[in-house]
């Protein structure tokens, strides 16, 4: 059974099948696009506990699965209200509240999507003080870790520009030997001649 816990430092403690990790994210943050967490727990653990501030119950919309070996690789995760439509006799809306968390190739899980906004209100008893971040905060945040991801594009196009160039210069000093060596073989075999036509 996966279980979290706040170690009163602003980081969340998760267990899940006996195994323990910490996740260094601030737990009164907003989750935001471009957000990274070590693993799914890290990160199911961080909205749980947004969830919990705000004052509603979270719950799995979605799942999808690496066709190479079947892991998760995607997971949706949204509120479990909903609202009543009286224009619809009365039929349930499922809220929208969600987050979209995708595996990427480094193994970390980033927030692709996120929607805060409930159709419905929320019970909000179980902690009233909560951060407020307002769009700058959050346009901030979201550029951040956009060059974030940026630099890390940066480096390795620069790792792979310096591995050309080495590959450059690898086959031009290739090439070069094999020039001398065409030029060495000329020199021998024109001093050969040359010794054949003196003794004529």
């Amino acid at each position: 059974m996966d279980m979290e816990v706040d170690d009163g430092n602003g980081r969340l403690e998760t267990s899940a099948a006996g195994e323990q990790s910490t996740c260094d994210v601030d737990t009164n943050q907003e989750p935001y696009v471009g957000m990274d967490f070590e693993s799914e727990e890290d990160a199911r653990a961080f909205y749980n506990k947004y969830a919990k501030q705000e004052g509603f119950l979270t719950r799995v919309l979605s799942s999808r699965k690496s066709e190479r070996d079947r892991s998760i690789i995607s997971r949706g995760l949204g509120c479990r209200g909903g609202s009543v439509n009286r224009k619809q006799d009365g039929q349930r809306e499922v809220c929208t509240a969600m987050i979209l968390l995708k595996r990427e190739k480094s193994g970390r899980w980033v927030v692709r999507k996120f929607v805060r906004d409930h159709n419905h209100p929320l019970v909000v008893q179980l902690q009233k003080s909560r951060r407020i971040i307002d769009e700058k905060d959050r346009k901030i945040q979201e550029l951040t870790a956009e060059l974030r991801v940026k630099k890390r594009l940066s480096s390795a196009y620069r790792e792979q520009l310096l591995k050309l160039m080495k590959d450059v210069e690898d086959h031009n000093e290739h090439l070069r030997t094999k020039v001398e060596l065409v030029f060495d073989n000329l020199r021998e075999f024109e001093a050969k001649r040359k010794e054949v036509s003196d003794r004529k």
